[in-house]
């Protein structure tokens, strides 16, 4: 789910901010590396802490009560457009589980065989000695000098392109094996990725200037147009094809947060509740669509990407920070994986250094990313923190449950042994709670 839209539209951002081809290749390939110690430092805490829901789950479980960690312009056409396909995706992650993976798998391929397409015209191009922008003397001229915000707000536009490492963390209870399958899927995946990312960038030089990047909305798109002739219309397929995979991998994984979320009792307790056959979580599938579909009314994609990086950026430092206070609070706890402490602080001096030159240089795009956050705050206060609610609220909350029960027809999971033989549902769903409630 890492390869989604990120890497045809952030190389723009990325050279954007670096000002020379060679450092912007430097960015992406250090990008890599930085995702893959966070990735291990997750690794520990996935099979730690064996709970869906990912940075939710170990901020939760680590700081207690004491944290809360919830929270191309478009055309008229292309929203509507985009909006059927986020409406088809929820109808498919609504019905099957095993339809919504099949659709993850069968493009992932296909966008690895896009991204491959790429990378061999690349590679084409440069045994033709079409490498100009590649030289180190033309490759590392610069045409601005980038400051040290440059360079972080670089850094927040690659990493866009490598969010979705710690998707895994967000399903662990429905992994099979996760003990062996979470760090095996961290070792193929992350240099997989950091591989293809940075032979697509060189590839995309070998066609274009830095001036013709820059300009184009669409790099793959223009990479296409340049040297396929009559089939560059396979290159907007593909991209297309890729975010449609991307956003299925979203729902799929974001949809368990909330069904995390509100199992702890932070979100209502509709959220937690699964279609009474098809055991998938209806009622947070649609809140994640909801949720998308505002999303897509924001106009500039860079500013966007941003927001959502900074923010996701925000999210890993806590829980990463939360794995060095569980070692310090709980070192007798089974790690089946336990990295070494230098992997965890390495990447919080990263993480700082990301944060604080990045608000320096753009503080109104990282202040709105924080107030975004801060949002959450008093919903917190109303809905969790308040014990003593009357009992007319009550009253409304559970109407409003039970209509949300009759609506998407579903009820807590059940966790009765001789259902979990012979149940469909995940093992994480089954025993998610000891309060089944049955549809009236």
């Amino acid at each position: 789910n890492i390869i989604g839209s990120g890497i045809f539209i952030s190389p723009k951002g990325v050279l954007e901010h670096s000002g020379s081809v060679g450092l912007a290749l430097f960015v992406w390939v250090l990008g890599g590396g930085v995702t893959a110690l966070g990735s291990l430092c997750y690794a520990e805490l996935g099979v730690a802490i064996p709970k869906s829901g990912g940075d939710y789950a170990y901020v939760t479980e680590i700081f207690g009560g004491l944290a809360f960690p919830n929270c191309i312009p478009p055309t008229t056409a292309s929203r509507v457009l985009s909006m059927a396909c986020l409406m088809l995706l929820t109808w498919v992650n609504s019905s099957s589980v095993r339809w919504a993976t099949r659709i993850q798998d069968m493009f992932t391929g296909g966008k690895l065989l896009a991204l491959s397409l790429i990378i061999g015209m690349g590679l084409l191009q440069i045994f033709q000695g079409h490498f100009e922008e590649l030289r180190p003397s033309n490759a590392f001229a610069f045409w601005m000098t980038p400051s040290v915000g440059h360079l972080a707000l670089a850094f927040l536009q690659g990493s866009f392109a490598f969010s979705g490492w710690n998707f895994l963390n967000y399903v662990t209870e429905e992994m099979v094996d996760a003990r062996k399958n979470l760090p095996r899927a961290i070792f193929i995946s992350i240099p997989l990725v950091t591989f293809v990312y940075t032979f697509t960038n060189i590839a995309y030089f070998t066609a274009m200037s830095p001036q013709e990047l820059l300009s184009s909305n669409a790099v793959a798109v223009t990479f296409g147009e340049k040297l396929l002739g009559y089939f560059s219309w396979a290159m907007p397929i593909s991209v297309a094809l890729s975010t449609f995979g991307g956003i299925n991998g979203y729902l799929f994984t974001y949809s368990r947060l909330c069904f995390s979320g509100a199992r702890e009792g932070h979100l209502p307790s509709l959220l937690a509740m699964i279609h009474v056959r098809h055991c998938t979580p209806i009622p947070a599938l649609l809140v994640c669509c909801g949720a998308t579909a505002i999303i897509m009314l924001v106009g500039d994609t860079y500013t966007l990407i941003n927001y959502v990086s900074f923010i996701n950026y925000l999210c890993y430092g806590v829980t990463i920070l939360g794995l060095l206070l569980l070692r310090w609070r709980r070192p007798a706890l089974h790690r089946p994986i336990k990295v070494n402490l230098l992997i965890p602080v390495a990447y919080l001096v990263f993480w700082a250094f990301l944060l604080v030159f990045s608000f320096i240089s753009e503080p109104m795009v990282c202040g709105v990313g924080i107030i975004i956050i801060l949002t959450g705050v008093p919903i917190f206060f109303l809905g969790v923190y308040w014990r003593s609610k009357p009992k007319c609220v009550h009253r409304l909350t559970e109407s409003m449950t039970r209509w949300g029960q009759e609506l998407c027809f579903v009820v807590y999971p059940q966790d009765a042994p001789e259902e979990e033989e012979n149940s469909p549902c995940p093992p994480s769903l089954l025993a998610a709670t000891d309060k089944p409630l049955k549809p009236q």
